[in-house]
């Protein structure tokens, strides 16, 4: 398995969603009313991503896997999760605030649903005035005055709520209470988990008059009650490097801000890497061949290719995703 991977996006209707996918990213979701999310890379069960280039071209990334698995992943990666793809990338537009939500970390997602745990990071694309994220709590609390809260309806009060703008990071480990609010356009990388636990959904209605399953009882061991007075990244870009946004024991995320006709080497770690094109256009350059890839576009680079380099002919900006140092 020596070419990076591109793939077939999966589309989801959400009774959030808006339309920024396509306007903003040029990607097309056909006829979905209000399309909240696209998969850009998934080894969840049930929506896993087609390879569309290449020989592989119409197998999934399992079949792929389960042919070249430590060649894609890296050995050690591989020992670790086999044929199921470590992690989730997509993309996500809220027209409206999504609900306020949990997810639970490894051992209880295990112990309950023997999947792993989910902690993700948010890279803001887009953001229209005055629109706002929950990260977390606003002050120190205890899981006691946390259930108060909810139980009388003041659980907005007991939030913390940011003022976000394009560019913005946040990381969110398992166990943080968050939502995405309304205008907000973001690039996820995630661990590869479906488990949310939906706490309040501002008591909207489906388009069949029903209220969405809320998790309370679930959410209240998942839930980190300490207080952390920092939640966004802190970071500053520089042209033609990499610059650190996430360093976790599941992914390392940088991005890549190039200028046009320059170029940056691949980076020494023996995992797979993940290339997600926020701006402009790139090309993965290998030995034998070179893939491009435009605004929107994710791509796979096998770990076996140890030696490439990241080119822009106009420049481009991307985010970089892989496991450093094997797995936890």
């Amino acid at each position: 398995m020596s070419y990076p991977l591109k793939f077939q996006t999966i589309y989801k209707d959400k009774l959030w969603g808006g339309n920024k996918i396509n306007t903003f990213l040029g990607k097309d979701f056909g006829n979905l009313p209000n399309c909240g999310e696209s998969w850009e890379l998934s080894g969840v069960p049930g929506d896993v991503s087609i390879v569309s280039n290449g020989p592989w071209a119409g197998k999934d990334l399992k079949s792929v896997l389960a042919a070249h698995g430590s060649d894609v992943l890296g050995q050690q990666i591989y020992e670790k999760f086999g044929n199921d793809f470590p992690l989730l990338i997509k993309f996500i537009d809220a027209s409206q605030d999504l609900s306020i939500q949990v997810h639970p970390d490894d051992a209880l997602a295990l112990k309950r649903h023997n999947s792993l745990g989910k902690t993700e990071m948010w890279y803001v694309l887009q953001a229209d005035p005055d629109a706002r994220l929950i990260s977390g709590f606003n002050r120190p609390i205890t899981a006691k005055e946390y259930l108060a809260k909810f139980e009388s309806g003041q659980i907005l009060e007991i939030l913390n709520q940011e003022l976000v703008q394009a560019d913005d990071v946040f990381f969110l480990p398992a166990g943080r209470i968050h939502t995405i609010g309304k205008g907000l356009l973001i690039a996820e990388i995630q661990q590869t988990s479906d488990i949310t636990y939906r706490i309040y959904d501002f008591d909207r209605k489906d388009a069949h008059g029903n209220k969405r399953t809320l998790h309370v009882s679930e959410s209240l061991d998942a839930i980190d009650y300490q207080f952390y007075p920092e939640h966004k990244t802190q970071y500053t870009s520089v042209d033609n490097q990499r610059i650190s946004l996430v360093d976790c024991d599941y992914f390392t995320t940088n991005k890549l801000g190039l200028i046009e006709n320059s170029a940056i080497k691949s980076p020494e770690v023996s995992s797979f890497k993940i290339y997600i094109c926020l701006e402009g256009d790139a090309l993965i350059s290998g030995p034998d061949e070179e893939t491009e890839m435009v605004k929107g576009e994710t791509l796979l680079v096998p770990a076996s290719m140890t030696h490439f380099q990241i080119k822009t002919n106009h420049g481009t900006v991307l985010l970089e995703t892989y496991i450093r140092n094997g797995t936890k």
